[in-house]
């Protein structure tokens, strides 16, 4: 059975405790909040420890996620690779382009994997939806239009919008298309206090061709919204992320398929997991991670010149 430790437990990390435990993997936890550590301690039956050294010493781990504020996933990842773990961090990967190079590289160096949490792509309809691209019943794919809003979550505070939750669609659009955008045009800003990081984002991708991604992100919206649309050439996928509802348009005709509700985040880990029993690529490699801070960091680069920021 993979041994899996927790790292950081607030916030999203307690979802990760959650779910290994009910995976059977959780053999530790570790947060830097001692009351925290004890509790998941307490309530999961594992040990729980302040200190990262000292849980990596001690307990017989396979792997660990990453769930700390970005601005440690590089101290932490690192440490854990060195280690001999298998990594899953959380998204973004890292807060920089150089760091996430010299964790690809630490990764190799100790033949292990890192994983980043791109979840929107264990969502069931968007699995579903890759599997349209890939067939082509609905013709050739040409626009990926993307809606993340909300308002901030508490505690997020190291990075901006576009490194906390654009990466998602960034991430979910390159799936889809199968390749890496070739330009970025962005326009960023912020609205609401604190005013340190852009609360909102509205990024263009050109893929190779005509395909084209829009995503609109901000922390402004009272409500939850995640959805999208995709437009083929012979008709158009709606979907809505947190619902899973699909609705596939063709000509006038309007299908919305069934299939039974499945937690993304389960999927997410429970593919984790099985890639270090097995000991093979983790669908989301580091790579893969990289490739989204790069198309990040152009959108930042773009708003701040107001210019097209070409990638190839």
């Amino acid at each position: 059975m993979v041994r899996v430790g927790v790292v950081g437990t607030g916030g999203w990390g307690k979802n990760h405790v959650r779910v290994f435990n009910e995976l059977h993997c959780l053999a530790a936890v570790c947060d830097m909040d001692q009351a925290r550590a004890d509790t998941f301690s307490k309530n999961y039956h594992v040990p729980g420890y302040t200190s990262l050294e000292a849980m990596l010493k001690k307990e017989n781990l396979d792997a660990i996620t990453v769930c700390t504020p970005a601005t440690t996933h590089f101290q932490v990842a690192t440490q854990a690779l060195t280690a001999g773990m298998h990594v899953f961090i959380e998204k973004p990967m890292s807060t920089s382009m150089k760091d996430g190079e010299m964790l690809i590289e630490a990764a190799k160096s100790a033949n292990r994997f890192i994983t980043v949490g791109f979840i929107e792509r264990f969502n069931p309809p968007i699995t579903a939806l890759k599997h349209m691209f890939s067939e082509g019943k609905l013709g050739e794919p040409i626009l990926l239009e993307f809606h993340r809003e909300n308002r901030r979550g508490l505690g997020i505070s190291d990075v901006g919008i576009v490194k906390d939750a654009s990466v998602h669609d960034i991430d979910t659009a390159c799936w889809l298309f199968g390749e890496a955008p070739k330009v970025v045009y962005a326009r960023v800003g912020a609205a609401l206090a604190p005013l340190e990081h852009e609360d909102f984002a509205t990024i263009m991708l050109g893929f190779s061709g005509q395909k084209t991604a829009f995503l609109v992100t901000n922390w402004i919206t009272p409500n939850r919204v995640r959805t999208m649309s995709a437009v083929f050439s012979g008709g158009v996928v709606d979907v809505d992320f947190v619902t899973q509802q699909t609705s596939i348009h063709e000509g006038a005709t309007t299908t919305v398929p069934t299939r039974p509700f499945q937690e993304p985040l389960m999927l997410e880990l429970k593919g984790f997991v099985d890639a270090v029993g097995e000991k093979r690529q983790p669908l989301v490699t580091g790579k893969d991670g990289l490739n989204v801070m790069r198309v990040a960091e152009a959108a930042l680069a773009s708003s701040t010149s107001g210019t097209p920021v070409y990638l190839e």
